[in-house]
């Protein structure tokens, strides 16, 4: 694997756990001010939710990168 797959496959694991945390810990106000969406969401805290993608991005990628460098999973028929 090049650099260059690596960072694409990087920040494609880096959005797809983006999407999977930005739902957790999102809360409704509870007395919204008036002209405010009463369904609207208190603040996202989106950089702690950032930090926290790119932890969890970093372990999978880590796993991600075994995987090819030491040849555990092969595609290849046996023998060839």
């Amino acid at each position: 694997m090049g650099i260059v797959s690596g960072i694409v496959v990087f920040l494609i694991i880096w959005w797809l756990v983006l999407f999977m945390v930005l739902p957790f810990g999102v809360r409704r106000e509870e007395a919204p001010e008036p002209g405010h969406d009463p369904g609207a969401p208190k603040p996202l805290r989106i950089g702690r939710k950032m930090l926290i993608t790119t932890g969890i991005t970093c372990v999978l990628f880590a796993g991600y990168w075994a995987v090819v460098h030491f040849d555990l999973i092969t595609l290849r028929p046996p023998g060839s």
